[in-house]
């Protein structure tokens, strides 16, 4: 049983030091843009996250850096004063992940595998890697090659999906690793609707710019247009670098708002998302290339029960974030299920995000 976990561990680790190979330590150390973290801060907390649930909470054993546990605690330090305080250095940093996985390991050898909480460290470090992919862009220190965003060529048979109306199942079923917020799977009934078989595009949405799309008030929200006149926010500069036929990324849900109002269109709502994408009559185009917005706050399913800590989902709940769904080029297909839940506040652009439209069916 703890083989497949041990494979799942080394890759992940792999991974991890796989996207910051080309960065020296100095570029690991500064804090590159006050909305992330230092990438060094990430790999330290990576190690005292396994620390903690792999061999504290798990094995019962004393932390192995008692003193760092709050410095590398993602609530009690904040992202905007972690490039402020002391860290661990580069070299520091991975002397912790790799003292943190030999006690891992001898704690598995000892006590075996627990499957939901080594699976969710391994999706922890997996999310974390996309995190710092996120901070790398900022500071234009991806690796050569990235973003690896496919393009889209030739016509689609038709520019939407027409979906009936029925009961879909929402949620994680039985079985398989979910987070809580994944969680019961329930039936919702949903109306008839249709949504674009593909993400839309770095040429849709220049169209979109040079058609007045941020200078039009009638297409923005009363929150979203303060938010871009506050901030000055006059284009998408990843759509003007980017090829024409890649899916457009690094906008805001205010963005995707109006991007959707300007072409009568609108975002789904999570359940239409989430029934497009595991419908096997559908042909979407393009997931996990962006993550989609979508129109849904972020909160729990019914009967929603936190676990195996309410930090995870539940102290995002309400309506400040909003759901995205799919994955991104950046996402590990690990953690980029159909029923993957992922949240931003609306006035985020650093996430790897896009736009698929839905609209309400046509009449006839």
């Amino acid at each position: 049983m703890s083989a497949p976990v041990l494979d799942a561990l080394a890759a992940s680790r792999q991974r991890t030091f796989a996207i910051v190979a080309h960065l020296d330590d100095a570029e690991l150390e500064r804090q590159i843009d006050p909305i992330m973290s230092p990438l060094v801060w990430d790999l330290a907390h990576i190690a005292a996250y396994e620390d903690l649930w792999l061999v504290h909470r798990f094995a019962g054993e004393p932390l192995l850096l008692p003193e760092l546990a709050s410095r590398y605690d993602a609530f009690e330090t904040p992202r905007q004063v972690r490039g402020e305080i002391e860290l661990l250095d580069a070299g520091g940093a991975r002397e912790y992940l790799a003292a943190v996985r030999e006690r891992t390991l001898a704690a598995i050898e000892a006590r075996g595998v627990d499957p939901v909480v080594h699976e969710m460290v391994v999706r922890h470090e997996l999310q974390h890697t996309e995190t710092m992919r996120q901070a790398m862009r900022l500071g234009g220190l991806l690796a050569p090659g990235e973003p690896a965003l496919a393009t889209f060529n030739g016509g689609a048979p038709s520019e939407w999906l027409d979906v009936p109306a029925g009961r879909a199942a929402l949620g994680a079923p039985d079985g398989v690793f979910s987070y809580d917020n994944e969680r019961p799977r329930h039936g919702v009934e949903i109306g008839a609707f249709r949504i674009a078989r593909r993400p839309v595009t770095n040429a849709t949405w220049l169209r979109f710019t040079e058609g007045g799309g941020y200078q039009r008030r009638e297409w923005w929200s009363d929150e979203g247009w303060a938010w871009k006149e506050d901030y000055d926010i006059a284009d998408c500069p990843d759509a003007e670098a980017g090829h024409p036929d890649a899916p457009v990324c690094h906008v805001s849900w205010f963005e995707a708002d109006a991007f959707a109002r300007s072409r009568g269109a609108r975002l789904p709502t999570e359940a239409e998302w989430e029934k497009a994408a595991t419908w096997t009559q559908g042909d979407l185009e393009g997931i996990g290339q962006v993550w989609e917005w979508t129109a849904s706050w972020f909160d729990g399913y019914p009967g929603f029960v936190a676990h195996p800590y309410r930090e995870y989902s539940e102290v995002f709940f309400g309506a400040r974030y909003r759901v995205l769904r799919g994955g991104s080029w950046a996402t590990d297909p690990r953690v980029a299920t159909p029923t993957f839940r992922n949240w931003d506040l609306p006035q985020r652009r650093q996430i790897f995000a896009g736009v698929r439209l839905a609209a309400d069916p046509e009449e006839s």
